[in-house]
């Protein structure tokens, strides 16, 4: 007995101290047979007093009546698949007639409560079929991104979400996004992973930094062609839009429509040509966009429209020639002049930092959801990295991006440095760089000579 007492110290012992400085493995040890036994016990009685049952049906209450028996009970929504993850609990419920999956989004919050986890988080998958994505602890406070994710082309993972899953920023179903974040609010971290992430791709990465190239630069080895200023910016932008003409031209070239062609095999964009003619994706990622907009004079004023216009044209029309824009910035909003309202109506994907105004907040998510803004203007200034995201679909989430280093990010740039495409209409942007120092240290038992 006195074994078995010392046992069971030293394993609540462990597990107090796993839950306090190792949540992730506390979780996969303990949390989730307690979570789940909770859920399956507490299951019934929890939908009833959160309103998620339906009285019995008629021919139930009839069928008592006739053979003496009890009223039957309310009914919860039926339970299809209980799966544990590392982060917490996914249960799939089968509504019963009458309900609405609104009723059980309304409820997350009790659920949570209920069930004594950190998070739920609830979403319809089809009609009368909703999945509850339940969190045991704080994900976000240290982002562990998981060891193998569904990485695809143009398609990376960059962030953790709220309810345990990954983020991923997939360039062919959103081609192009707005980010923004005040000083110190994580947006570069954000963007070195998105770089990162590129950089073990088949595609040309295009960077306009116009605080002198100190975010970018370092990165310069997988970059194809880069901009420090708006005046080279104007230059590299038109570039582009003659690149994205010319990818055009190629596409109306191999369509070859007749009538014995079928539906599927018309190219309509990039991805439609044969992988031999395919030209290479371009992402032209721009680094503090307020500074392309602000004009003193009347030549930067004609600067500044020439800018706007290309980018706009870039996000109208480059999706089809392989060109994703993706915009960081600081502040964005109206009063940088006509035209950057036009620009936000293109960028489909929002990620929003903690801002300093609510108008940015404004700009990012006005037109996709009110509780995104909320939301957004809520992030505290202590937990830097933690952003809102969502795009015209309405649907939105909280992310936090792992912390990447400067030093780190440009170890996998150096890394993979020969997948950097040579494009001719770029050719006069690429950036200069010096050969990489060989990794060989030659040996030799001679000692250093002495002055």
């Amino acid at each position: 007995m006195t074994w078995f007492m010392v046992a069971l110290v030293l394993v609540v012992a462990a597990a107090v101290i796993l839950r306090w400085r190792r949540p992730a493995w506390y979780w996969m040890t303990f949390g989730v047979t307690l979570a789940a036994l909770r859920v399956a016990f507490r299951y019934t009685s929890v939908m009833d007093a959160c309103g998620l049952t339906v009285p019995p049906s008629r021919w139930r209450l009839t069928l008592a009546r006739m053979t003496n028996r009890p009223v039957p009970e309310s009914r919860a929504p039926r339970i299809l698949r209980l799966r544990p993850t590392r982060t917490g609990l996914v249960l799939r419920l089968k509504l019963r007639p009458g309900q609405d999956a609104f009723d059980v989004s309304a409820a997350t919050d009790r659920l949570r409560h209920s069930f004594g986890l950190y998070g739920v988080t609830s979403r319809e998958l089809r009609s009368g079929i909703v999945e509850l994505r339940m969190t045991g602890y704080d994900v976000l406070k240290r982002v562990q991104m998981p060891a193998k994710t569904g990485s695809a082309p143009m398609r990376i993972p960059v962030a953790l979400r709220e309810d345990g899953a990954v983020h991923y920023r997939d360039y062919r179903t959103v081609p192009h996004g707005l980010t923004l974040g005040a000083t110190e609010s994580g947006k570069s971290v954000y963007q070195r992973n998105l770089v990162a992430g590129l950089a073990a791709q088949d595609v040309a990465l295009v960077g306009i930094d116009c605080k002198q190239g100190v975010e970018l630069f370092p990165l310069a080895r997988r970059f194809s062609a880069l901009a420090d200023n708006p005046d080279t910016a104007l230059e590299l932008l038109e570039a582009l839009a003659s690149h994205m003409e010319d990818v055009y031209q190629l596409i109306r070239a191999q369509q070859r429509i007749s009538v014995n062609v079928p539906d599927a095999e018309i190219a309509a964009d990039i991805w439609d040509l044969p992988e031999d003619l395919r030209p290479v994706p371009v992402v032209v990622l721009v680094d503090e966009v307020a500074e392309l907009a602000l004009f003193a004079t009347k030549d930067e004023e004609k600067r500044r429209d020439r800018i706007i216009t290309a980018l706009v044209r870039l996000a109208q029309l480059g999706r089809a020639a392989g060109i994703y824009l993706e915009i960081c910035g600081q502040r964005f909003g109206s009063e940088l002049g006509k035209g950057i309202t036009m620009l936000r109506a293109q960028l489909t994907g929002r990620t929003a930092h903690r801002v300093n105004d609510e108008s940015s907040a404004n700009m990012a998510f006005g037109d996709i959801s009110p509780d995104a803004v909320l939301a957004a203007i809520q992030i505290p200034t202590d937990t830097p990295g933690i952003a809102v995201t969502g795009d015209a679909s309405g649907g939105w989430a909280r992310i936090r991006a792992p912390h990447t280093s400067l030093r780190e990010a440009v170890n996998i740039c150096n890394k993979h440095a020969e997948r950097t495409p040579d494009l001719p209409a770029l050719a006069a942007f690429r950036p200069a760089v010096t050969p990489l120092p060989s990794a060989r240290v030659p040996l030799s038992k001679t000692a250093p000579a002495t002055a």
